[in-house]
């Protein structure tokens, strides 16, 4: 049975039910069919017993001796009139006085149920006997002065079942074989439109895509939820509940329940998706996608993939960080050879007083602005970018300035280094790729971090090619770029999604050909200390 397709099973489960459902149908019916047949007969034992008691000759000669001579003929006559199986007549001594067997005539009757009779009671009962069980009628006989001088008892068989069931053959072979006929049909089709609902997957197919579904979310490393229509939780895995602290079975409950603030929910209202948002959780910072589902062309629910923010730090740092260390490093040492070969010419001509000098001057600028950096910004991190886009920015024929003012001691609230080594490294690489467009000769990039107890400001300024007022509008939409290599178009939209985060604002200022210039303004009311922020190797001063 297991291995039968899901459109038979369902075709003989229904058949199955139909058969039985018309089964017990039958036996209700022939079951009230014996109920109105034994009321019917009831009625017509009744009239024919009083019928026989109200015969002359039967109130005369009942109490005759030999009586019966002359009272079983007229009586078998009625009895024949009115199909009945028998009828006896007893006088008071309770003997017979007809009967269908004429070798118990003038004989004793001894029924248990012909008590009340011989007390002028009339009534009826059913009797159970070797032809069968029978309704039987009594009677009382009075004469003219009232006088009771025997009883009637009249009796009718009642049909048995396969009695019954011939009486009504016909029309139950009719009705089986249309309901059969419509019952299979009908069976057939529903299983047919069952199929295609599951989409024409067997129940083991089903248990085993499920499974595996089930599987594959619990081992992934990202956090899972999704919910339907109705906000109840359809997938929450163990990823998720470790992220989130969340314990316990919370399949099918509401998702504003277990978790008020995962914002999925907003995904069914405003039936969109929204991709590489960083948003707070239960107090934990997550990168989130949020995707609605349609089933249809109709909305079936939502579905949030997500990861911890420091567990996609390295996004960020890929994008900014890690990626211009790298670069910087390598900037660094093409710096360093040539400088070493200008020390080599020095000493190869003599001039080792000179040679002397030039080493204590590069080496005297590099400390000053590593000193500078390290006195005003307490975090490395932001040092170390800081100090590889000036080095990249040497290679590139561009001047990089570090404001001498720039101070950062405290990050703003629900933002960190990582926030801040991803937005300095856009702007400054959107400005390198700015000016590498301008034929200029002095190109320079301004930077400056200032902050105060109110506010921290974020200021990067260029003097390249501008941005046109047609783009103004777009510069800050996911993908958009006006670079033609692939993988662009997501750093301001990242810049902008962090200043969301930390309740920023940013303005830009830009004249074609004049430059560009990024002011973001965090507030500090409520200010997060860089202390306890610094990532693997920073030390403090």
């Amino acid at each position: 049975m297991k291995s039968l397709p899901i459109k038979l099973k369902i075709t003989i489960l229904a058949f199955a039910i139909v058969l039985v459902s018309l089964m017990i149908g039958g036996l209700v019916i022939i079951g009230n069919v014996e109920n109105v047949k034994e009321e019917e007969l009831r009625k017509r034992t009744m009239i024919t017993a009083r019928t026989v008691a109200q015969v002359p000759e039967v109130e005369q000669y009942i109490t005759e001796t030999r009586g019966w001579t002359t009272i079983n003929p007229i009586v078998e006559r009625i009895r024949i009139i009115n199909n009945a199986d028998y009828i006896v007549t007893l006088n008071m001594e309770h003997e017979r006085y007809s009967h269908p067997v004429q070798s118990k005539l003038g004989t004793v009757s001894k029924g248990e149920d012909e008590g009340p009779a011989f007390a002028e009671h009339t009534y009826t009962s059913l009797a159970k006997g070797e032809a069968g069980t029978a309704v039987r009628a009594f009677v009382p006989i009075v004469n003219e002065n009232h006088k009771q001088v025997g009883v009637v008892i009249a009796g009718n068989l009642l049909p048995g079942f396969l009695e019954m069931l011939s009486s009504v053959k016909r029309e139950m072979i009719v009705i089986m074989i249309l309901t059969l006929t419509f019952g299979v049909l009908g069976s057939s089709l529903l299983a047919r439109h069952i199929k295609e609902q599951m989409y024409n997957l067997e129940p083991h197919e089903i248990v085993r895509i499920l499974t595996e579904r089930t599987a594959t979310f619990h081992a992934m490393h990202e956090g899972i939820i999704a919910i339907d229509k109705n906000e109840s939780i359809t997938v929450f895995n163990e990823k998720a509940k470790e992220m989130l602290g969340v314990s316990g079975e919370v399949i099918g409950k509401q998702i504003r329940n277990v978790i008020a603030d995962t914002r999925l929910p907003e995904i069914l209202h405003q039936d969109a998706p929204v991709y590489n948002q960083e948003i707070r959780v239960r107090d934990t910072n997550i990168m989130s996608n949020r995707i609605p589902i349609t089933m249809n062309n109709e909305q079936a629910g939502a579905v949030a993939i997500f990861q911890d923010r420091t567990e996609v730090t390295h996004l960020a740092e890929e994008l900014t960080g890690v990626k211009a260390f790298v670069e910087a490093l390598r900037v660094q040492n093409h710096e360093h050879m040539n400088k070493l070969h200008t020390i080599a010419g020095l000493i190869q001509l003599g001039k080792q007083e000179e040679a002397l000098s030039y080493v204590y001057q590069v080496s005297e600028e590099q400390e000053e602005l590593t000193r500078s950096l390290r006195e005003q910004i307490k975090n490395d991190s932001l040092i170390g970018l800081l100090l590889s886009k000036v080095s990249r920015g040497k290679e590139l024929g561009i001047k990089v300035t570090i404001s001498p003012e720039s101070k950062i001691t405290t990050f703003p609230e629900n933002l960190d280094h990582h926030d801040f080594v991803l937005i300095l490294g856009n702007l400054i690489e959107n400005a390198f790729a700015a000016l590498e467009k301008t034929e200029i000769e002095q190109k320079r990039v301004f930077v400056s971090i200032e902050q105060c107890h109110e506010k921290c400001n974020i200021i990067v300024e260029d003097n390249g090619y501008g941005i046109d007022k047609g783009e103004m509008e777009a510069i800050f939409e996911e993908g958009f770029t006006t670079k033609k290599e692939e993988g662009h178009g997501m750093g301001l939209y990242l810049v902008q999604n962090i200043v969301q985060k930390g309740n920023g604002n940013i303005e830009v200022d830009s004249y074609p050909n004049e430059g560009a210039s990024f002011i973001i303004t965090f507030p500090m009311e409520h200010k997060q200390s860089i202390k306890g922020e610094k990532m693997d190797g920073e030390v403090d001063d």
